[in-house]
């Protein structure tokens, strides 16, 4: 596979994973405030398409972050090796995709399962039924804090690689950081207040940059042969 196609089948993926992931996310019911229990289990619970949203949320990180990875191949080179930063790049994505799934299995099949309990259960037993579905709720925001925080590492393992082979334009790679740290801001404030006001600006951020660089990248995959730039000779060793 030439240059050109690896990076046009990254950017196709990545972009692609995303539109899915957004468009999964458009059938999420958000009237009431997150942290607002248990009026919002009540609202989730009622949800028509809360396991296919969930199941689409999946798939479209899964694809997002498979082009990563092809992404990290593709700046490799013919050579299809990745340096230091491209091989923990790769090991990260992997990671990231089965926190993914964890996070998915969380909320869209056990939190949907206790909720549905705690709802039909006799009024004697709601109480314990309630806290059964807070605590996985607990566990989602622990697990959704660990899966922002190492895609965001990801992302700047991966940026890190861009910088360093120059094999596209760099500032597709500063703006990767921005979202690798936004991401990361997310994590923290999950797992420290759950889904909170303050992780509305990370979120928010994290959005828009991702967008940024993606949008840029599918742009430069498509346009013309000349922005993949050949990998740099080594320098030669003196005998």
């Amino acid at each position: 596979m030439n240059d050109r196609t690896s990076f046009r089948l990254a950017s196709a993926l990545i972009f692609g994973g995303e539109l899915l992931f957004i468009g999964s996310g458009i059938f999420h019911p958000d009237r009431v405030p997150a942290n607002q229990h248990p009026e919002v289990f009540a609202e989730y619970a009622n949800s028509v398409y809360w396991g296919a949203v969930h199941m689409g949320q999946f798939a479209g990180m899964a694809v997002l972050l498979a082009g990563v990875i092809a992404l990290v191949f593709a700046l490799a080179g013919k050579a299809g090796v990745p340096g230091g930063f491209g091989r923990f790049a790769a090991i990260s994505a992997g990671i990231t995709i089965a926190l993914t799934a964890v996070l998915q299995a969380v909320d869209g099949v056990t939190w949907k399962a206790a909720s549905d309990a705690w709802l039909s259960a006799p009024a004697a037993e709601q109480p314990a039924r309630l806290a059964a579905v807070e605590a996985v709720r607990w566990l989602e925001w622990g697990v959704r804090s660990y899966q922002r925080a190492i895609l965001g590492m990801t992302l700047i393992l991966v940026a890190a690689q861009i910088v360093v082979t120059v094999r596209i334009p760099r500032p597709i790679g500063y703006v990767m950081v921005l979202s690798g740290l936004a991401y990361i801001g997310q994590g923290i404030v999950v797992g420290a207040e759950g889904f909170s006001s303050n992780g509305t600006v990370p979120g928010l951020l994290g959005f828009v940059f991702d967008l940024a660089w993606m949008i840029w990248l599918v742009v430069m995959a498509w346009q013309r042969p000349q922005a993949v730039r050949p990998l740099a000779p080594a320098p030669a060793v003196a005998s």
